[in-house]
């Protein structure tokens, strides 16, 4: 009963800081993305892991200036509704205007890769893990990328990075033992 009331106790405050993330400067964001990440790894269930994985995802939408934070908006919604020209070109602007964003980098290699650009979508995962070696959900992408290309141990590779980083993640477990399985047969 009190290791669930610490766990809820975390999750709270752990909400708060994401949630503040938002009308932060830009040091304190990046506090608290270090801060998410690091619980992150920690996770003690899929359960928290997966609480964090939502926070850190709003952080570092959250990330980039106001404009950058518009851009990105506007780019999810346009991906949602299956315009990935769209989405492309609101996350290109948005990388223009801040360089330095990894999420603007991730979110237009998940555009480029819809648009069929599987090449732009790499290389846009390359940026966006040289900018946020951390960004676990990078290399959940890259593996969705390579198993959709039947690159069974670059998938089994980047899920490896996945777990690395977030080793609580939902269904992480299972799915590497799949992977594992295309990569290397049956017999490992």
């Amino acid at each position: 009963m009190a290791r669930a009331r610490s766990r809820l106790a975390l999750a709270a405050g752990l909400a708060v800081l994401a949630a503040v993330a938002h009308a932060q400067p830009a040091a304190e964001k990046r506090a608290t993305i270090d801060h998410l990440l690091d619980a992150l790894k920690a996770a003690p269930d899929e359960r928290a892991a997966s609480a964090i994985e939502d926070q850190l995802q709003q952080a570092w939408l959250n990330a980039g200036t106001p404009a950058v934070t518009l851009l990105m908006s506007r780019g999810l919604r346009t991906l949602r509704a299956g315009e990935t020209g769209d989405a492309v070109d609101s996350f290109s602007d948005a990388i223009t205007l801040q360089p330095d964003d990894a999420e603007a980098w991730h979110q237009r290699a998940i555009a480029r890769y819809h648009a069929g650009d599987i090449t732009g979508a790499i290389n846009d995962l390359h940026q966006t893990v040289t900018l946020e070696p951390r960004d676990f959900a990078a290399f959940r992408t890259l593996a969705d990328i390579s198993a959709s290309r039947d690159d069974w141990k670059g998938a089994y590779t980047a899920w490896q990075k996945v777990l690395e980083l977030d080793p609580k993640t939902p269904g992480g477990a299972d799915r590497l033992k799949d992977l594992k399985k295309h990569a290397f047969g049956e017999d490992t």
